[in-house]
């Protein structure tokens, strides 16, 4: 099922229990009681429970933005770093340069193929990931370099691969959630208080009323999706993160997609 079926759902789920609420609450409110007034000390608590979950929930937001963020720069510098390898490994001999491509090739195939839909599940890679990369850092630092081109071409080499297995431990250290149980528990008991406190204020069966309510219940549950979504620094299924290797490699990404 799509996320934003999912979605969709939840909102159309939560506006329809809010409204329905409301509705039975008005039907059974006593024929004596005032509903045009709140109580100041009601609409005080209202606005300060709104207000520190506004807080919470914009740093949440901020906080899997930021991690969302350090992910994709992770993988950029890895696949701009091996992309620089293959480009500048056309200095060494035909026999040894297509060796360094083809080590290039096999790990960003087990990369796109393998280890990526990991990623997305939430799961650990797999360490033949570290082996090929270790594969490609040990022939190029045993090949020596036999002109002045390659003399100057052989640290940048070097350079790169150690960029790109700086940039693959990050990647797989920040494949699992970003928030902690703890805030996810605080998310959603707040937004359910925070939801709740609309019968407080004692609103009436106008439609101005049950259209905000609805509008503002639909958007706790937005934002709390939203804090969802991006709590995957790499998404929650396929392969769309994986978008630099797929790039900067086309040849590669079509051969693991088949």
């Amino acid at each position: 099922m799509s996320e934003w079926l999912v979605l969709a759902i939840a909102m159309a789920l939560v506006c329809a229990l809010v409204l329905t609420i409301t509705t039975i609450r008005h039907r059974r409110v006593a024929a004596d009681e005032d509903t045009s007034e709140t109580p100041d000390v009601i609409e005080y608590m209202t606005m300060m429970v709104g207000v520190v979950y506004a807080i919470v929930l914009g740093l949440a937001i901020a906080g899997v933005w930021e991690a969302r963020g350090a992910a994709e720069d992770s993988v950029r510098r890895e696949a701009q770093s091996l992309y620089e390898v293959t480009q500048r490994a056309d200095v060494y001999p035909a026999a040894v340069r297509d060796r360094i491509r083809g080590e290039v090739d096999a790990y960003v195939t087990h990369t796109v193929d393998v280890d990526w839909p990991r990623l997305t599940a939430g799961e650990a890679t797999t360490p033949e990931g570290g082996v090929l990369l270790g594969k490609l850092r040990t022939d190029v630092t045993h090949q020596s370099p036999a002109t002045e081109l390659q003399a100057q071409a052989y640290q940048p080499l070097l350079d790169h691969i150690a960029t790109a297995d700086d940039a693959r431990h990050s990647r797989t250290q920040s494949s699992g959630s970003t928030l902690p149980g703890v805030v996810w528990f605080g998310l959603l008991v707040g937004g359910i208080v925070t939801i709740g406190l609309i019968f407080t204020l004692q609103i009436r069966r106008s439609g101005r009323e049950l259209l905000l309510a609805g509008l503002f219940s639909a958007l706790i549950v937005f934002l709390l999706f939203m804090v969802w979504s991006f709590d995957a620094p790499y998404g929650r299924d396929g392969v769309d993160s994986a978008g630099p290797f797929q790039d900067l490699f086309p040849a590669v990404s079509v051969t693991a997609s088949r």
